[in-house]
Parts: structure tokens; sequence; C-alpha cells
């Protein structure tokens, strides 16, 4: 799965650790969102499409890779 986290944060002027925050996480697990070890959860990808206030899809979105078994 392929995100837009480190885009949204640049836009809105954010440090890891700034989100990291807003949604209740450590500076880590946003560091692993971004590089794609880490998918989040339906509550915390929620979160933070709520803090950057744009759709979920708008930061995440499928790869081919994700469509196979």
């Amino acid at each position: 799965m392929k995100n837009s986290i480190k885009v949204e944060r640049a836009k809105n002027d954010f440090t890891q650790a700034d989100l990291a925050e807003k949604v209740g996480v450590s500076r880590q697990t946003i560091n692993s969102i971004e590089k794609g070890r880490f998918v989040p959860s339906t509550i915390l990808a929620l979160k933070m499409a709520e803090v950057f206030k744009i759709s979920v899809h708008e930061i995440f979105s499928l790869e081919e890779v994700d469509w196979q078994g």
C-alpha cells in the first residue's frame, strides 16, 4: 500500500512528532507507516485523514501486489 503521509505532513508543516501527537501514536509509528513497513489500523488511518482534512483515499492507495493473495 502506498501513502502520501510525508507529502501531507509537508503541506501542513508537521513533523513526524507533530502528527504522532495529534493521532496518539509514537513518532516511530509514523515513520514506519511512511516507509511502508507498517499498515495502520482503520481508526488510525481515519484519524490521519481528519488531521489533514482530506479523505483516507487521498492518503492511502492500493498497489497491484495488494490485490494478490
